[in-house]
This record gives C-alpha cells, structure tokens and sequence, in this order.
C-alpha cells in the first residue's frame, strides 16, 4: 500500500518560490524605476525644458535617457548581475620577475643617516 501512494501523482503550484512580477517587470524594479522616470522627467522637462526646439525633442529625450537608466538599474540589480558584472573585472597580468627585499626600517634608517651625514658636510 504504501508503494502506490509514492507512485500517485501530486499537482504542484508552479508560482511557488518564483520571484513576484508583473508581467515581464520584476516586482523588486517597479520602484526605482519610477524614481529614475520622474527624475528623469523633471530633468529634461524641467531644467532642461527650453534646449529643445519642440516637444517631440522633448519627449523623445525623454523616453530615450528613462529607457537607459532602467535598463541600467536592471542590469547593475537585477537577478544574476553577476553574469555580466563579471565581465568587467580586469584579468591580472602575471610576469616574472625578482625584487630585493627592503625592509621599511632599513629605509627609514638609512634616510634619516643621509640627513646627518648632510649636516656634517654642511657644518
């Protein structure tokens, strides 16, 4: 008996342990989003209002800069950033070579009997 109730088949709820959305909008991205489209309206409406000739230019403008600042915030935030973050960290250059060891002590002694034999000269 016990082997037929492992065999039964079980409905899931798929939404289950998924990331909260709407639509094809992350739910965690909704509000800096808005924050980055009103700034970015009264940037360009506001201060910025009179540089353009006509309101095409200004809304234009406008829609272009609030289409990459979101698309910005999603890439630098978003899940699994690391995918393209990982791509800008410089791979080190790796070279042989050999460098005396010098003791900051031995440094900082050998300055300080420059100085005095300096003064000695000097006197």
């Amino acid at each position: 008996m016990p082997q037929e109730r492992e065999s039964e088949f079980r409905p899931v709820n798929q939404i289950l342990g998924s990331q909260p959305s709407l639509g094809p909008i992350p739910a965690d991205q909704i509000i800096p989003w808005t924050v980055i489209a009103l700034s970015v309206y009264m940037v360009m409406n506001g201060f910025l209002g009179g540089l353009f000739p006509d309101d095409f230019q200004k809304w234009l403008w406008t829609g272009l800069m609030t289409v990459w600042g979101m698309a910005t915030w999603w890439i630098l935030t978003g899940g699994k950033s690391w995918r393209f973050l990982s791509k800008l960290i410089g791979v080190p250059t790796w070279t042989r070579g050999f460098a005396r060891y010098q003791s900051w002590l031995e440094i900082k002694h050998e300055g300080k009997s420059r100085q005095k034999k300096q003064r000695l000269r000097q006197k």
